[in-house]
């Protein structure tokens, strides 16, 4: 009996050639901008617009416009960090654990994704800084920096200063491993530009020349960090769930955060990713190149960790019906049924109901539902860090301190400035420079193209 494997679908659709690669994706960096792209800049600058007025009445006037409480001392900041650290999960991922598996698909979303972690560990660390309350003052402090203090030094056994080792070397392995991979595809636009612009992307490429050994090099220092950025894919997010896990708070006191966490992380990243590559592929014109097939196989990868992410959600309950502790007990139904039910219901539904939609072939390879989950998926996840940090804190050992947390305009109006620093960035990213890598999907042409295939 003969026995024939199925071809794989081609990574990239529309018979490109080399050429072709490099004027699609060059296009939009060297022609002008479209409708659809200065919309988005408009919608994302008035965004920052009015949300650098809450963060500036915030810093003039203080952390009391917030919300919070003596009860409830972290809120929606602490939450909007969290969510902020986990949206730039899937950058990693995609850019150095698949780099080391050798997966093809990653090539065309890699860019975009690594930008994406960038923007989003910027937006992430503002709330802490912002609040101290008066980071001018203080912020440095954060650091290890030698003084004439009498050697005040910061709490090393703090996770909270953790946290800070842990994501500004992060952010600089993130920041070199994506501006590594830009500098080919800077040279491939130097050389094809005039005049001012030519200077400016000569000096961003650095002098490359293409040579071979400037290739090998380049491989090799490539390996190289997506091998010191692969265990920051687990220890980041480890990390930040030890700012809880490490407590006595009912609802924190538990040893499954931090591969709950990290689970949790790269679902949400890559729900955000999916997000961004849907409207660039339309508004670039890129569906040779970010196709169906790419986005379903982020949507399996979204399957099995909102599975992972639904199975910790369970093991909590079941712990803390387990432990015996009263405390523990009451945390977990007050999550369920006391005053934030509303919030505890929306997190289920979106995290665990929802990503089992995509073992439907039709749903995980249809644009329009994929991108209304992926907008389902990021809404949950901003839930479950709500639900983790505020039902905690609101309710605690002590009856008599309890309290309920509120929002203001200027608890939403910070995460309103994060999101549109966020966007403004991607977008300035987006068009000025390369979206996709056009040197690794050169790279995959001949073997991953419909010519081949056919």
């Amino acid at each position: 009996m003969q026995v024939t494997s199925s071809v794989r679908e081609p990574l990239i659709t529309g018979g490109k050639t080399l050429k072709d690669v490099t004027h699609d994706i060059s296009r939009q960096v060297e022609g002008k901008p479209s409708i659809g792209w200065l919309l988005g800049l408009l919608v994302a600058v008035g965004a920052l617009g009015l949300g650098f007025i809450a963060l500036w009445l915030t810093l003039w006037e203080g952390i009391g416009m917030w919300g919070l409480n003596k009860t409830v001392g972290w809120a929606w900041d602490i939450t909007n960090f969290v969510w902020w650290v986990g949206i730039g999960h899937a950058g990693t991922l995609i850019s150095a654990v698949l780099l080391l598996f050798r997966q093809k698909w990653r090539m065309a979303i890699n860019r975009a994704a690594e930008a994406m972690t960038i923007f989003a560990v910027i937006c992430a660390a503002m709330f802490p800084i912002i609040h101290m309350g008066r980071p001018w003052l203080g912020a440095y402090w954060a650091l290890p920096l030698p003084n004439t203090f009498g050697s005040l030094w910061v709490n090393f056994n703090s996770p909270l200063l953790w946290d800070v080792f842990a994501i500004s070397t992060y952010f600089s392995v993130s920041l070199v491993f994506w501006y590594i991979g830009l500098i080919p595809d800077f040279a491939t636009i130097r050389d094809r530009a005039t005049g001012i612009r030519k200077s400016v992307y000569g000096a961003l490429a650095f002098g490359w020349d293409g040579a071979a050994k400037t290739w090998s090099r380049y491989e090799s220092v490539a390996l190289i960090l997506a091998g010191l950025a692969t265990p920051l894919v687990l220890s980041v997010h480890t990390i930040v769930s030890f700012d809880f896990a490490t407590s006595v708070i009912p609802g924190w006191h538990t040893t499954i955060f931090p591969p709950y966490f990290v689970a949790g992380a790269i679902f949400s990243g890559f729900a955000m990713v999916l997000t961004l590559m849907i409207v660039t592929r339309k508004v670039f014109k890129l569906e040779d190149y970010i196709t169906i097939g790419h986005i379903e196989l982020m949507n399996i990868v979204i399957i099995i960790t909102g599975s992972i992410v639904g199975i910790a959600y369970i093991t909590e309950f079941f712990i803390a019906w387990y432990s015996g502790v009263a405390a523990e007990q009451y945390a977990f139904m007050n999550r369920m049924f006391g005053p934030y039910w509303w919030a505890y219901w929306s997190m289920m539904t979106c995290n665990v109901i929802s990503p089992q939609l995509f073992w439907f072939k039709k749903i995980r390879t249809s644009i329009v539902l994929t991108f209304i989950l992926s907008l389902v998926v990021n809404i949950g996840m901003w839930f479950e860090r709500f639900v983790i940090i505020v039902t905690s804190l609101h309710r605690d050992f002590l009856p008599s301190s309890w309290a309920m947390f509120y929002p203001t305009l200027y608890d939403v109006g910070v995460y309103l400035f994060t999101f549109g620093l966020f966007f403004t960035c991607f977008l300035l990213f987006a068009k000025f420079f390369p979206v996709i890598n056009m040197a690794e999907v050169k790279s995959i042409i001949k073997s991953s193209s419909e010519k081949v295939n056919k």
